[in-house]
């Protein structure tokens, strides 16, 4: 009797609720810096501020865990949805980050969000967010951006940027801003590290694991990259390191003529389809079994 969105919704609040409370004894332990599971509002609204809002809104009401992060696309329009959810002390994942300046208007959006929520005299307990940069998928692109002359750049640029927005979070975190709002009891909003398997055959499996391990940071491995880590993983805080080098390559992938915005917009506008194209695959078997089922 229901529609194929509202089955859709029935079976992943299932799941999600199910992991949740699987890892609600870690949350607990970690007075609630740890054991999230997300659910994503729908990326047909990855354009739509309001439309993001009043779904996140109606999520998270649902989703009704402590542990639980709504997903938020980090595009221009979900900007403000992220303010405004971080106001209303709805925790957020804030996905599809391709770029530093997205970065940086993230990080801005999140402060802002909490600042509001202390002036209106509002708790700041326990409001988490984390901001998932997509590594591999910036490297896949750019690679095939470089000219021959500037071919020891290949595999150099998502972890150059990486790097790079954690001198940003660095910087924020000692501000006297920050500091205002952690002595009122706010978490920082922690960069996340996405699409971390290696894309290319000729870079290590465990490339964007072993650069970029460091404090206030959250790395999500796919199963295979998991399992090569285990084996031959050499754990070490790296990620402070070489932020000197970072911006030399950042330099230079302008000298050789990336624009990294353009980069960063391209990867974008890719990442909110192949967001939508399986959503609406699994709409359509949704609507086929649906179908079979009442024959």
């Amino acid at each position: 009797g229901l529609d194929d969105n509202a089955i859709y919704e029935t079976l992943a609040l299932e799941d999600v609720s199910n992991a949740a409370d699987q890892l609600l004894a870690v949350y607990d332990a970690t007075n609630g810096r740890d054991g999230f599971v997300s659910l994503e509002v729908s990326p047909h609204l990855a354009y739509d501020t309001e439309g993001t809002i009043k779904e996140a809104e109606r999520f998270w009401k649902l989703f009704n865990r402590p542990n639980a992060m709504i997903k938020v696309p980090a595009t221009q329009e979900g900007l403000p949805a992220i303010e405004e959810l971080i106001a209303s002390g709805i925790n957020v994942n804030v996905t599809l980050l391709f770029g530093v300046p997205r970065y940086q208007q993230v990080a801005e959006a999140f402060i802002k969000g909490l600042e509001r929520r202390h002036k209106a005299g509002e708790s700041l307990s326990r409001i988490s967010s984390v901001a998932s940069f997509f590594l591999s998928r910036i490297d896949s692109l750019v690679d095939g951006m470089l000219e021959s002359e500037s071919a020891n750049l290949r595999g150099e640029t998502a972890i150059a940027c990486a790097k790079t927005a954690y001198a940003h979070f660095l910087e924020l975190m000692a501000s006297d801003r920050w500091q205002t709002l952690q002595q009122a009891g706010a978490y920082s909003q922690r960069l996340l590290w996405a699409s971390t398997s290696t894309k290319d055959p000729s870079y290590s499996d465990v490339k964007y694991v072993e650069a970029l391990i460091g404090p206030d940071t959250v790395n999500t491995l796919p199963p295979e990259t998991l399992e090569a880590y285990r084996d031959h993983g050499q754990p070490a805080a790296r990620l402070a390191e070489g932020m000197d080098e970072s911006r030399r390559v950042i330099t230079a992938l302008t000298n050789a003529g990336i624009d990294l915005e353009k980069v960063s917009e391209q990867l974008e506008t890719e990442g909110v389809r192949k967001f939508v194209e399986p959503f609406d695959k699994l709409l359509a078997t949704l609507s086929q079994r649906r179908t079979d089922l009442v024959a």
